[in-house]
């Protein structure tokens, strides 16, 4: 925690949102490239051949 004396000579900045989907901005429509569609295995008591995208 910052003392008194350090707030005055230099402040707070201002946290900024990062942007979560920078090619989605303005474009929610827009749609996404799957890179890789592949099998997998569930979690132990489950058993089968999930699609991953």
């Amino acid at each position: 925690m910052p003392t008194i004396n350090q707030l005055i000579r230099k402040g707070r900045t201002p946290q900024r949102a990062r942007e979560t989907a920078p090619a989605m901005e303005s474009c929610p429509q827009k749609r996404g490239v799957c890179t890789r569609v592949y099998t997998t295995t569930p979690k132990k008591p489950n058993s089968a051949l999930r699609k991953v995208a």
